[in-house]
């Protein structure tokens, strides 16, 4: 959905996008997803710039951002909780990544939906890795105990030892660019975290579903030892304890 109040408060100030990119310092594209996407929260500076140009309250533009800003317990690091992790936009997947600078960690144990919900993935992570990004998978072995008793539970067509392998295959055309790493870990089979600097999704799977019919969570590092900072430590230490894939350190 548009964020049909942005456009309305640029109307009545008869602002072009262009003219608003420019008061706010930041790329036209970038406002005009601002204008496309009204899940898109611009940082706060870029708000409060807008607000300025456009003669309007902040909080008429963008009113899920002043809702999150008064939150003051450990729960504001929650930005959305979704029951399916389907239920996720890809806006959303996309934007994480395409604005990660620093680190694209994906610990998912197969990491399959990803090749096919993000348009050029690969080419997109080569180009990040080059540009100084890490960019990190962590996933299950695909001939494993652990996934075969998986493969009972969830029972579906499209095993997940295959949704491994198609990930592996992916893998194997960008893995020898410097930056790009893969491990293989078991013991993210019942969650699944994906980092992208300061923000991440967490899926925690539920009994027999597959990923994408489990809930996720959007969370934005805020404090110390938060919720970011949890499970950051538990992805972290899982990528400690994974092991080399033999068959991308061959190829």
């Amino acid at each position: 959905m548009t964020n049909d109040a942005l456009r309305q408060a640029m109307t009545s100030a008869r602002l072009t996008e262009q003219e608003l990119a420019e008061a706010c310092r930041v790329d036209v594209k970038t406002v005009a997803r601002w204008v496309a996407e009204e899940g898109r929260t611009p940082h706060p500076r870029h708000r409060w710039a807008a607000s300025d140009a456009l003669g309007v309250d902040e909080g008429m533009l963008w009113p899920d951002a002043i809702r999150k800003n008064v939150k003051t317990g450990p729960d504001r690091e929650v930005i959305a909780v979704y029951p399916y992790r389907s239920a996720c936009p890809k806006s959303v997947w996309r934007r994480l990544i395409g604005e990660a600078n620093k680190e694209l960690t994906f610990a998912g144990y197969t990491n399959y939906f990803l090749w096919l919900e993000i348009p050029n993935l690969r080419t997109i992570l080569r180009r990040k890795a080059e540009r100084g990004c890490r960019v990190r998978f962590l996933i299950g072995d695909p001939d494993s105990e652990v996934t075969r008793r998986r493969e009972e539970l969830e029972s579906v067509p499209l095993t997940v030892g295959t949704r491994i392998k198609i990930t592996l295959d992916e893998l194997s055309k960008i893995v020898s660019v410097p930056g790009i790493e893969a491990r293989f870990g078991d013991d993210h089979i019942a969650i699944s975290v994906f980092i992208f600097d300061d923000e991440m999704l967490v899926t925690p799977h539920l009994a027999h579903l597959v990923g994408h019919d489990s809930p996720l969570l959007h969370i934005q590092r805020q404090q110390e030892d938060g919720l970011y900072d949890r499970f950051a430590y538990h992805a972290a230490e899982l990528w400690n304890g994974g092991r080399a894939i033999a068959e991308l350190a061959t190829r």
